[in-house]
């Protein structure tokens, strides 16, 4: 009952236990994850299922550009979270409380912004992404509906980081399972029964992000034992906006790199045909499912870490990295060898189109085994990020992305191009990827041996709030 009792209230990660306090932590993360990319993938099954293959195209081709216009927020939400954990760790409730209502102003200029610019650039990248023209006015239109009401998505993902790295894992989760199943029913209702087609599944998208938006202030309001919540912490400090700039700035540009980097691949993958770009969209969409325990172990290791430094105890951090790391990836394991099981009837839920299916399932086959390297530099990366050093996975995402992957795709088609493949062979997409995380892994190793990180501590840095 204790255990249970611990999963809804924030965890003190620098007391007790630490595979108690990561599994406490871990468990409804990694639910919550995978209600995120179920949150993500549910547009995909029902346009894909009641619009037909080309609607599952316009959805797929829109993920990278809203991932590129989403990295501001990525950048504030990851400096935020770092300086939350920290400052939790260290009980400075001050500096604590400043540190949120900054977080929460930041976050809502940046959606004013997003809101007016996102629809504006929305069509002149699809056309440099030389998008095919049976795809282009859907794709515009659910990317111009998810723009204009991009708020409830960034203000969600903002107070939900906060709360994370005040350790509450499981509240974040129960929202965003309600927000998931009130999307599923608005996506069913708008799409199958209104027949809205792909702007329906955008709409429905944008009430449920709303929705769990507001619960998710509506918890954070109820930890006035943690921090102090009123209109006069909302004022930005100077200081505080500085020092989540520094620290999420190489966040932000480690996704917009790697978000232009997929466009630049979306390129490549348009060029392959419209199957092709459904075959995509929906093996994207299963790794997403099968990348989890990754991002979630990551995200765990960053709070520990971030408490643990906080509160000053190196030694229960280099206790938490282990016990993380193999956690981390005998999870990671189960779920890729479950994928490999099933992976036809995946494929299945987001069409019935039998050469669709199959080819698709090849192309999961082929990033199989990169799964477990990235376990490695997911949990690495989270670990570096906890103690304020987020240049490290910066450095690693450029080489890996920008310098190894994207050029080495566009190598591939080249040398691969025939009379039967005139643009290259479709699958050299994901072998480069896989060769990407393979290489990312062995650098993540290395910079955390290099042991740099362990002097990047915010609570050791001076800094002064406004009073």
């Amino acid at each position: 009952m204790a255990f249970l009792r611990s999963l809804f209230t924030a965890q003190d990660m620098t007391e007790g236990s630490i595979w108690g306090k990561l599994a406490a932590f871990s468990i409804p993360l990694l639910i919550g994850n995978i209600v995120q990319q179920l949150y993500n993938t549910v547009d995909s099954i029902v346009v894909g299922q009641y619009v037909g293959d080309v609607a599952l195209a316009a959805v797929g081709s829109a993920f990278p550009i809203i991932m590129l216009i989403l990295v501001l927020f990525m950048g504030v939400s990851t400096g935020a979270s770092i300086m939350v954990a920290q400052y939790y760790g260290a009980k400075d409730r001050k500096t604590l409380s400043k540190t949120i209502g900054s977080t929460i102003s930041l976050m809502l200029i940046s959606s004013v912004i997003v809101m007016i610019v996102g629809p504006l650039v929305t069509r002149p990248l699809l056309l440099l992404l030389q998008t095919p023209v049976e795809v282009l006015e859907l794709c515009e239109d659910y990317l111009i509906i998810i723009f204009i009401g991009i708020a409830g998505m960034v203000l969600y993902n903002g107070v939900s980081g906060i709360l994370r790295g005040m350790g509450d894992a499981l509240v974040p989760l129960l929202i965003l399972f309600f927000a998931c199943m009130l999307n599923i029913a608005l996506d069913l209702l708008f799409v199958a029964v209104f027949g809205w087609g792909v702007a329906g599944a955008a709409w429905a998208t944008v009430v449920a992000q709303l929705l769990s938006s507001v619960l998710c202030f509506m918890r954070l309001s109820r930890l006035k034992d943690i921090v102090d919540l009123n209109l006069g912490m909302l004022k930005p400090d100077k200081a505080l906006c500085l020092q989540i700039g520094k620290l999420g700035l190489p966040a932000a540009l480690t996704q917009m790199i790697f978000s232009l980097a997929n466009i630049v691949v979306q390129s490549l993958i348009n060029s392959f045909g419209t199957e092709f770009i459904a075959c995509s969209a929906i093996v994207m969409r299963v790794d997403g499912f099968a990348m989890m325990p990754n991002f979630t172990f990551g995200m765990a290791m960053a709070t520990f870490v971030g408490q643990n430094i906080g509160a000053g105890k190196m030694d229960r951090v280099k206790q938490g990295v282990k016990s993380g790391m193999i956690m981390g990836v005998s999870v990671s394991t189960v779920m890729v060898v479950s994928m490999l099981f099933f992976g036809k009837a995946l494929m299945r839920v987001f069409t019935s189109t039998a050469s669709l299916i199959e080819y698709s399932n090849s192309m999961l086959r082929v990033l199989a085994v990169g799964y477990i390297s990235m376990a490695v530099m997911q949990i690495l990366s989270g670990v570096m990020r906890g103690a304020g050093d987020t240049m490290s996975p910066m450095w690693i995402s450029l080489a890996t992305t920008v310098f190894l992957r994207t050029p080495l795709a566009y190598l591939m088609a080249y040398l691969t191009r025939s009379p039967e493949y005139p643009n290259g062979r479709p699958e050299i997409v994901f072998i480069s990827l896989l060769v990407a995380w393979v290489i990312g892994a062995v650098l993540s190793v290395i910079f955390y041996r290099m042991g740099k990180w362990k002097s990047k501590s915010v609570v050791s840095t001076e800094v002064v709030t406004q009073e």
